[in-house]
């Protein structure tokens, strides 16, 4: 008798057992407990509000381990985008002198950001001011292109929110960085373009960001269920929320 049951290849077997340990580790990994600096210019405050309050997600919307892949992609392309710059003669710091990463804490700890990089210093060359916040990140093909047509403040709001949240925060400990444009990479993951741009400090973003943060605080202090974003589950951002299922499950 012919067996027509799919058997898995070599490939799919060690696929799915790399996958595997890559999402044990994950759920392993203890949750924030806190709003992170860069999330906060998402579009929907219920969404942040679930997520910071570790609201689990609709079944099916955890992270497959292709995604973990992808993510563990990105930030090896952002230690390259260090080595580079460097080279290019960038005195570029990404770690305090006692470790870790450079950051900040406020509202209790309850709001923190971590920094990729301050570029201290630079070739009179390149024509940038320092201290500056450098801000990497990594794209494909589609979406890198739009960064460099549009801009990041356009093209990707929260990396622009991000960014004017780091600059005004990080101001006490780095003197002269909010007066100075910040510095923004984005790496063409397809095609290893780099894309460079200058971003000024936007102090009023950061205020209304600074606010947000501090709403979905004492609405999720008080048990108070934010607003959603859209009167349509069909909304775009809904479409794609992994809350979707929970939210439009509970008031308006």
């Amino acid at each position: 008798m012919l067996d027509y049951n799919h058997r898995p290849g070599t490939a799919e077997r060690i696929n799915a057992a790399v996958d595997a340990a890559l999402e044990a580790e994950r759920a392993a990994t203890a949750p924030r407990t806190y709003l992170g600096a860069s999330r906060l210019g998402h579009a929907c405050e219920r969404a942040l509000q679930f997520e910071f309050a570790g609201a689990p997600k609709d079944e099916g919307q955890e992270f497959s381990g292709r995604s973990l892949r992808i993510f563990a992609i990105g930030h090896e392309l952002e230690d390259l985008a260090i080595r580079w710059l460097r080279a290019a003669g960038l005195d570029l710091v990404t770690q305090k002198r006692d470790g870790g990463q450079f950051g900040f804490s406020v509202a209790g700890g309850r709001i923190r950001g971590h920094v990729d990089g301050i570029v201290a210093e630079a070739p009179a060359a390149l024509g940038l001011r320092t201290p500056a916040l450098w801000e990497c990140k990594t794209m494909n093909a589609k979406n890198w292109r739009e960064t460099v047509a549009k801009g990041v403040t356009v093209a990707k709001p929260v990396y622009a929110a991000q960014i004017a949240l780091y600059q005004a925060y990080m101001e006490a400990a780095v003197p002269g960085i909010s007066a100075n444009p910040a510095v923004f990479t984005a790496i063409n993951k397809d095609t290893a373009e780099l894309h460079h741009e200058l971003v000024p400090f936007d102090a009023d973003l950061a205020q209304r960001m600074s606010d947000r943060g501090v709403r979905i605080l004492r609405a999720t202090d008080a048990g108070e269920l934010l607003p959603r974003i859209a009167s349509n589950r069909d909304f775009f951002e809904c479409r794609f929320c992994p809350w979707a299922e929970r939210c439009w499950g509970l008031p308006a």
